[in-house]
């Protein structure tokens, strides 16, 4: 009975709270969605607010943020500005690369010229003047127009005179070479950094046949077909052809790549007798940008060679006011280190203090200079003149 009681009240107890449970639920579900909807709002506002106070910034759908866009970035880029911002870049840039050019080269002999060499050589490089092999650092650079600076020596009446012309192996000189051997001359070209020897002579009447000139000019042609020539060979050399980095129109001052090949070849055959150091014209193939001004002619040293004339694709110049030049080896400029690269200045040296019975001196120790490098990870350029010079 007391039980059947106490199960009355809990089903009277239920039918009194399942209403309001019920609708508590439904007020809770309803609050729940209220809150959601204002909190989106809210979210979205602050979105938009943001967006419209920060142009570079847009929404996409809801709730969405993407990066900075780019119409409004053009919409902010000023022209002026970031043309300004770029010199400015650029010039902090050189100037860094100056200064680490100039601690580097500091170690090496005449400085100075090393600064100018650097300077040509990415100048060359940055207006696309230069021609394979490249990069031109450490190099004669081959340039454009090399081709038209040849032809127009040719013109020249002391090449047209002369029956022997010494020409450097460097590409910019190939040109020289070809014109050289096509008119009939002789051809006394030194092996690369004197490695495998002295000279070379070629001429047309000694080719074997069916030997083209093209396949002379370069090293390789000149080691297979030309008669090598010993130091005490007797021939007289009628001109020079250098190659040159940079060169001064008033004094003929000039820089080479800095390993002073040129300088001792012009010694060994001056020492030698095979040129008249006082008579012997000294000719140079540039581009008109490496006619430079600044290059100081009370600086250079004792055996550095002046140019008598300069040739570019587009003019001549003959050197008013040429610097001396030099006679025979300066041995006491002779570094041990650049001594022992070259065999034929150590026989030189041997036979001379045999014959006198005195050691000659020796140059200080140097720090020999880098040597080229060829980028072979890219297709060299090359133009239309480039490739007739070398057909």
């Amino acid at each position: 009975m007391q039980r059947s009681q106490h199960k009355n009240k809990i089903e009277v107890l239920n039918t009194m709270v399942s209403p309001f449970v019920c609708r508590s639920r439904i007020l809770l579900i309803g609050v729940s969605w209220v809150l959601t909807l204002v909190l989106g709002l809210s979210s979205l506002r602050m979105v938009e607010s943001f967006a419209s106070g920060n142009p570079g910034w847009s929404v996409l759908g809801r709730n969405n943020i993407r990066l900075p866009s780019l119409a409004a970035e053009k919409k902010k880029w000023n022209a002026d500005a970031y043309e300004t911002d770029r010199l400015a870049k650029d010039k902090e840039s050189m100037d860094s690369m100056r200064s680490e050019s100039e601690v580097e080269f500091a170690k090496l002999r005449t400085p100075w010229k090393w600064v100018i060499r650097k300077r040509i050589w990415d100048l060359l490089e940055s207006k696309d003047i230069a021609r394979p092999p490249r990069p031109v650092h450490h190099r004669i650079p081959n340039f454009d127009g090399a081709l038209q600076a040849a032809e127009r020596l040719a013109t020249l009446p002391e090449f047209q005179a002369a029956s022997c012309v010494k020409v450097n192996p460097d590409t910019p000189q190939k040109p020289v070479r070809k014109i050289v051997l096509t008119q009939g001359k002789t051809l006394l070209t030194p092996q690369p950094r004197l490695r495998t020897g002295f000279f070379s002579i070629l001429s047309k009447e000694s080719l074997p046949k069916g030997v083209r000139i093209a396949d002379c000019i370069i090293s390789k042609g000149v080691a297979q077909h030309g008669t090598p020539v010993g130091l005490d060979e007797e021939y007289t050399v009628d001109l020079v052809v250098v190659g040159s980095t940079g060169v001064c129109p008033q004094t003929g001052a000039r820089v080479g790549k800095g390993e002073g090949f040129a300088e001792l070849e012009w010694g060994i055959l001056s020492l030698q007798g095979n040129i008249d150091a006082e008579q012997t014209l000294v000719v140079t193939t540039v581009h008109d940008e490496q006619v430079v001004d600044d290059i100081p002619a009370g600086q250079l040293t004792k055996h550095d060679v002046p140019v008598d004339i300069i040739v570019t694709p587009t003019r001549i110049i003959r050197v008013p006011n040429r610097a001396p030049k030099p006679s025979g080896v300066f041995w006491d400029l002779l570094s041990p280190q650049k001594l022992a690269q070259i065999k034929v200045l150590r026989q030189l040296k041997e036979e001379i203090e045999e014959e006198t019975g005195q050691t000659l001196p020796s140059g200080p120790d140097e720090l020999l200079p880098p040597t080229a490098k060829r980028n072979r990870s890219k297709k060299q350029p090359s133009s239309d003149a480039t490739r007739k010079a070398t057909e």
